[in-house]
């Protein structure tokens, strides 16, 4: 099994962006010090959410301070940006680095960086499939051209190129269907629990044999999940309930529609004791158990553990840190039996 780190860059209340993303990055060289398989970086753009808007920038700096560790972006707003575009960026990266980056992309949301960055709402409406298929296409290694709805450009070869596939964040069976067509592996995110990252992962394979797909990549399925270990369950399930919220609250709250759409709520409370209950979230032994039944119960062998959830970047260390002494031993243990 394949354990990763998954850093937002989260701005809890009163954190300098700048420090923000100086503590992610020395996060990164902590897991790879832990024995951690990689690490993924989000993006967001004009909110604390997460404060840092390239997550491919922000993994190059990370890929410059590691050696082994896998970086990967999870993920680039692909409707926020020309897909030709990131796919340079993607095969400078995976050149410089030998071959330790991955790109991930998602659709993201009707969000304001689409007014900002002049791409629009229909690139989020109904532009992603066709952004994708230019993205697989700039990274297939041969020549690209575009003659569609959004992207029109005679034929170029990209310099450097690269052959690579990108994981695709899947949020709905719609977004499962897609990447099935195209052989893609999904991304599944925090919000979902066991059951229904399996009936996604169901719906992805259903549609992949009914197509007849060829899966491109043999890397599979990753999901993002919660983890914070501490001496007992209950001092890691109390430490998230109180911080947890400070960020969560003033961070949702920077999703601003482009155009006047309702903004999606949610019960922040709630939330958290959903993601407190589904995630690892505990004693080391606890945390073991809770990887390894979702394990069980989803057919997935990676997982990519967001551990910024106090807001306390010693703290988020520590519980790197002890991922590391404590739960991934036990994970290999474990597959090795």
């Amino acid at each position: 099994m394949r354990v990763g780190v998954f850093l937002i860059a989260a701005g809890f209340p009163g954190a300098a962006p700048g420090r923000v993303l100086r503590d992610t990055v020395e996060v990164i060289e902590a897991a790879e010090r832990a024995g951690f398989d990689d690490a993924w970086i989000a993006e967001h753009h004009f909110m604390s959410y997460g404060v840092c808007p390239s997550a491919a920038t922000l993994a190059a700096v990370a890929l410059g301070r590691t050696s082994r560790i896998i970086v990967g972006t999870a993920v680039s707003v692909l409707p926020a940006q020309h897909p030709v575009a990131l796919a340079e960026q993607a095969a400078i990266l995976h050149h410089v680095s030998g071959g330790r980056f991955r790109l991930g992309v998602g659709r993201g949301g009707p969000w304001l960086e689409l007014e900002v960055l002049g791409t629009g709402a229909d690139r989020f409406d109904r532009g992603f499939p066709e952004s994708l298929d230019l993205l697989c296409a700039a990274l297939g290694g041969g020549p690209v051209s575009a003659d569609g709805e959004f992207f029109r450009f005679r034929e170029v070869r990209l310099v450097p190129d690269a052959r690579m596939s990108p994981i695709v964040a899947c949020t709905s069976p719609a977004s499962a269907r897609l990447a099935a067509e195209r052989g893609l592996p999904m991304l599944l995110g925090m919000h979902v629990d066991d059951d229904e990252k399996a009936a996604m992962i169901a719906e992805y394979e259903a549609h992949a044999v009914a197509h007849a797909v060829r899966r491109e990549s043999d890397a599979g399925h990753i999901a993002a999940a919660v983890a914070h270990v501490a001496g007992t369950t209950e001092r890691a399930v109390r430490e998230l309930t109180e911080s947890l919220p400070r960020w969560l609250g003033p961070g949702l709250a920077g999703y601003v529609p482009v155009d006047g759409r309702p903004r999606p709520q949610r019960d922040i409370a709630k939330y958290v004791e959903l993601l407190c209950r589904i995630h690892p979230v505990g004693s080391a032994e606890h945390c073991v158990e809770k990887i390894l039944t979702t394990a069980e119960r989803t057919g997935l062998r990676h997982l990519i553990l967001m551990v910024e959830g106090t807001g306390d970047h010693a703290r988020t260390l520590e519980t790197v840190a002890r991922l590391g002494s404590d739960v991934l031993p036990a994970l290999r243990r474990h597959r090795s039996a």
